[in-house]
């Protein structure tokens, strides 16, 4: 995020906590990707540990998505400079999430395309040895 953005002082970051809760509580309407984009983009500004906010951050995301029938996600390394992007874009934009959702966006839609091909292949395996048994049977 650097230069960007500064955290707030350590003082403040429990009724910021509170105040992004209650925000995510609020945005139950909007779609899922959306919610825990911009939730994301907001505890990662207000960065809470001293450590491990961005892990945190992304175990969070990943929850949320879990919790709503979505496969958890993960932001690879190579696209870590475009993920840091999505932070500069939120700070310099008026908080315009667009460039974090179509990120999450992007990785949820992989994700459940991997997913849709494992069970195809998945269901070839289980019709080849169908056949197979119906043809021993058939001898």
């Amino acid at each position: 995020m650097g230069a960007v953005h500064t955290p707030p002082q350590p003082y403040l970051v429990p009724s910021q906590m509170e105040q992004l809760i209650l925000k995510y509580e609020e945005m139950s309407s909007r779609h899922i990707v959306e919610r825990v984009s911009i939730f994301h983009l907001e505890f990662e500004a207000i960065h809470p540990f001293i450590d491990g906010n961005g892990r945190t951050g992304r175990l969070l995301l990943n929850l949320e998505l879990m919790k709503e029938g979505f496969p958890p996600i993960n932001i690879k390394f190579g696209d870590r400079k475009r993920y840091y992007e999505c932070f500069t874009s939120y700070h310099t934009s008026g908080c315009d999430p667009s460039q974090m959702v179509f990120l999450v966006e992007q990785y949820v839609e992989e994700e459940l395309s991997r997913y849709v091909e494992i069970v195809r292949n998945a269901n070839e395996i289980s019709e080849n040895i169908i056949d197979e048994e119906e043809d021993e049977h058939e001898v």
